[in-house]
């Protein structure tokens, strides 16, 4: 075992392998031949708005503030373009066993748009890429200043089951010291719109860790969200990472920081649960009883992911592909004028092959960072080997630490304490060759 203790927060395993990984592809593949062979009956579909009226401080998601002159038309039209020639790869729409499972719309902010281009952004799911939103789950991420009854309405009536909100923090000051300017007033007066929908599920997201933030403010701000009964809730540590507005500000690298973050996950994790919630990741709570979204729920990190749009990856089971990657204002920009520029979207051109231990890592990743843990009969017949042979170092360097639940028999599983710790166990199973292209990569 390693005589090093891991920092807790290494990094946020959302997806694997990151985009910090891909690299231009040679030839840029053609879709039909990436696609041919795959299972389609069952997609995602997630389509990428890379538009926020201001930009975070802690954000170093793909998205660029505002969109000028237009700029929003132009990238629908290009988004229609893409769906356009990601249909033709597929086969058409309702035809040859193409079926969507489930949908997205991310960002950014998808409410940026008005209600008139989320119409629009609807129809292209539907009319261009075949997927009936009305008969499927269908998440979409909001803000507190562009929850507008009259977006919220058209994402109702097109068949929304699940509206995600942003609000990190019920505490004014926290929210400044985030480099998020919002009142609390307003915060509640956009969950009251979003509530007025009927939309079945409404996730909250928290972030804690934030300058000034006490365990008596975090408290309150977990309060204010359970007033709102949300279906499910988030808990997101503070990360300030490279060219975002708050490492300009501020760098956080000690370790108090990492205790003072452990302290408030704790902290807020037992108070969800004695509130009825029951934890499904590290950052995910829900409500009891409160309606699933799908069998991967809104996650999208499945093979068989369909992304339109400049920020939004695919998956195949060979290849993972997007657009370029940046977290520099003036290089998202750049990147969101080449795609409203591109007219030929049927070859991929950013991505990163997945050979079989690429695939055995992201299945591992994936489930193991889950709570409900992973049976290791689904291992074993999807990969043909045991994840105990495979990545026996690893599993043993977590055992070593306490992080693995050894209770049930057949189930490998993270113990409360491994769950907290769920950034240093994701990134502890990059593969060699995944950790050195990410090092490599060049902040941009």
């Amino acid at each position: 075992m390693s005589t090093t203790l891991p920092r807790p927060y290494e990094s946020y395993v959302y997806a694997y392998p990151h985009k910090t990984a891909y690299r231009p592809l040679p030839g840029r593949p053609a879709l039909r031949d990436l696609w041919r062979g795959e299972a389609t009956d069952a997609l995602s579909l997630y389509a990428h708005i890379p538009f926020c009226e201001v930009r975070c401080g802690f954000c170093n998601l793909f998205t660029r503030i505002g969109a000028p002159d237009g700029l929003a038309g132009r990238y629908l039209d290009a988004l229609d373009r893409q769906a356009g020639a990601v249909r033709d790869a597929l086969g058409e729409p309702g035809g040859g066993g193409v079926r969507f499972a489930n949908a997205a719309f991310g960002g950014g902010t998808p409410t940026f748009l008005t209600a008139g281009e989320l119409d629009r952004l609807c129809d292209i799911a539907e009319q261009r890429m075949g997927a009936d939103l009305r008969a499927i789950p269908l998440s979409v991420e909001t803000s507190p200043a562009t929850a507008t009854a009259d977006r919220l309405a058209v994402l109702a009536g097109r068949g929304a089951t699940r509206l995600s909100i942003g609000v990190q923090s019920f505490v004014d000051e926290e929210a400044r010291a985030a480099v998020r300017p919002q009142r609390r007033a307003d915060v509640e007066a956009a969950l009251g719109r979003i509530r007025d929908t009927g939309v079945p599920v409404l996730n909250i997201d928290l972030i804690y860790g934030i300058d000034g933030q006490t365990p008596a403010t975090w408290r309150a701000s977990l309060d204010a969200a359970l007033a709102w009964h949300p279906e499910e809730l988030y808990l997101y540590p503070l990360y300030v990472r490279p060219l975002t507005g708050l490492a300009r500000r501020t760098a956080h690298t000690d370790r108090d920081w990492d205790a003072q973050r452990l302290d408030l996950y704790r902290r807020g994790r037992d108070h969800l649960l004695a509130e009825g919630y029951e934890q499904v990741s590290m950052r995910m709570f829900r409500r009891a009883g409160a309606p699933g979204q799908g069998p991967d729920d809104h996650a999208c990190q499945t093979d068989g992911m369909i992304g339109l749009g400049c920020g939004a990856r695919s998956y195949t089971s060979a290849l993972h592909y997007s657009f370029d990657y940046a977290v520099d204002m003036g290089e998202i920009r750049r990147i969101v004028d080449d795609y409203t520029a591109t007219e030929d979207f049927g070859r991929a051109v950013h991505g990163r092959a997945m050979d079989g231990d690429e695939a055995r890592r992201r299945h591992l990743v994936q489930s193991l960072l889950q709570a409900r843990g992973m049976p290791l009969a689904d291992y074993r017949s999807r990969f043909g080997s045991d994840p105990y042979e495979d990545f026996g170092a690893e599993l043993a360097e977590f055992a070593g630490r306490g992080w693995l639940d050894g209770a049930e028999p057949g189930l490998l599983r993270l113990s409360p304490e491994g769950l907290a710790h769920s950034d240093a166990v994701g990134p502890a199973l990059f593969s060699p060759a995944v950790r050195a292209a990410m090092a490599a990569y060049a902040p941009k």
